[in-house]
């Protein structure tokens, strides 16, 4: 019973919020570039769209259907995306990755807000979904950037 027990802690009052409040929630008409990521474990998917002037996130859209967890990393990327290169989204990728894998601290400014998901390291089924929306969007970024490199 105690793991559903902390498992009823994890999904937080700040989670649930975060995961009611995602914006940038339309699709974009004509992205640069768009990509949707699944998680096999369990079914979660973003579909992201970017479109990208200098570099920079200039206009975001996603589609999430993930858990609360899956959908409050969402929220946070989606708050901190705009203006953000492909070297930021690098790092804060592999600081979340880190944070849900051991004790490392929550991914730097703009993306610290994901430290909420810090309880969700005792949860290993769930790191697939949290991760999902910046990988896509990694992967997004990184679609353009080698597009207008050739």
């Amino acid at each position: 019973m105690s793991g559903d027990t902390d498992l009823i802690k994890l999904y937080s009052g700040k989670i649930l919020a975060l995961a009611a409040d995602i914006p940038y929630e339309d699709r974009l008409d004509t992205p640069d570039a768009t990509v949707k990521r699944r998680s096999p474990l369990c079914g979660s998917t973003v579909t992201v769209d970017v479109i990208v002037k200098d570099g920079l996130v200039e206009q975001f859209g996603q589609d999430v259907k993930a858990c609360a967890l899956g959908q409050a990393a969402a929220a946070i990327v989606g708050h901190a995306i705009i203006g953000r290169n492909i070297a930021e989204v690098t790092q804060a990728r592999d600081e979340l990755k880190a944070m849900l894998a051991s004790d490392s601290p929550a991914p730097s400014a703009p993306f610290e807000g994901l430290e909420v998901l810090i309880p969700a390291r005792d949860f290993t089924n769930r790191h697939a979904s949290i991760m999902l929306s910046l990988e896509a969007t990694l992967e997004a970024l990184t679609t353009v950037s080698e597009a207008h490199s050739t």
